[in-house]
């Protein structure tokens, strides 16, 4: 196998840990697929009351996306950043372990865009804690964020990957949202804290 090939399967299986499942099982809240809304992402988690436990699957999450981009940029130059930065989602989105059941991609992936350029990602970041300060919907945070991160990324003259690996990812993000955008447009959708 080449470099490429090896970036994506390691990147996958980086992206496939669950650990707000494994974080929320190690507490002895039990699976937190059956809680809210049923993701195993940290939004998820917080429905539980544990704010540690959603601090923690955040930052893990966001990490396991940082960590694969790193090593994709350390064993692979710009091709291996941007392979292990899309596999690492994948992974997360669709968990082998989970039934390809997996999060919705949102730690996961500003832990791929800080890694590959900071500007891009912590300003996304930026975006997404103004907008669920103001809105308190989550989804709504995510979308926007992602939304403008490929036009940081050309804005900021960031180098033309970064365009391409941002724009997938959002992709991604978007595509796991769909439920997100109806029930916003309905206004059905909870707000962060909420239970259900």
């Amino acid at each position: 196998m080449n470099t490429l090939t090896l970036l994506a399967i390691a990147g996958y299986f980086i992206g496939s840990i669950p650990f707000g499942l494994l974080l929320t099982r190690a507490a002895g809240l039990g699976d937190i697929r059956k809680v809210g809304s049923g993701n195993i992402g940290a939004t998820n988690v917080l429905r539980t009351g544990r704010k540690g436990l959603a601090a923690g699957t955040l930052l893990l999450d966001a990490l396991k996306g940082g960590v694969a981009v790193l090593l994709g940029i350390h064993l692979g130059g710009v091709p291996g950043e941007f392979v292990a930065g899309l596999a690492v989602v994948l992974g997360h989105l669709f968990p082998v372990w989970l039934k390809f059941r997996g999060g919705k991609g949102v730690a996961t992936g500003f832990g791929v865009l800080i890694a590959a350029n900071p500007v891009v990602g912590l300003l996304a970041g930026a975006i997404w804690i103004l907008t669920a300060f103001v809105s308190r919907y989550s989804s709504a945070s995510a979308l926007a964020a992602f939304a403008a991160a490929p036009l940081i990324a050309l804005g900021s003259n960031a180098p033309q990957p970064m365009l391409g690996l941002s724009l997938s990812v959002a992709a991604f993000v978007y595509l796991r949202h769909r439920d997100n955008i109806q029930r916003l447009f309905a206004g059905t959708e909870p707000r962060i804290g909420a239970k259900h």
